[in-house]
């Protein structure tokens, strides 16, 4: 992966596109820190297929989120309480 600073990707953008087409996945730095990645589509909608649904999409689900044993309802077990005394 060829690493960019940012005001190069920003000055040479069509090269910055085509090695990222040719070549793969093309960081880019701002300050020396990693900041981004341009990927190929392709790669991206690999990654964004493979990606775990979003808490929103588990809440919304119509479908068991786990296997969790449960009990039968009214036959779960109750603690007796003792008097105080």
């Amino acid at each position: 992966m060829q690493i960019w600073p940012v005001q190069d990707a920003k000055a040479r953008f069509s090269e910055f596109l085509d090695a990222c087409l040719a070549d793969g996945a093309q960081m880019v730095t701002r300050r020396g820190a990693e900041a981004a990645v341009l990927v190929p589509v392709q790669e991206w909608r690999r990654l964004h297929a493979g990606a775990r649904p979003s808490l929103k999409q588990l809440l919304l689900t119509d479908t068991a989120r786990s296997e969790l044993p449960l009990p039968d309802r009214g036959k779960a077990q109750r603690r007796k309480i003792e008097p105080a005394g």
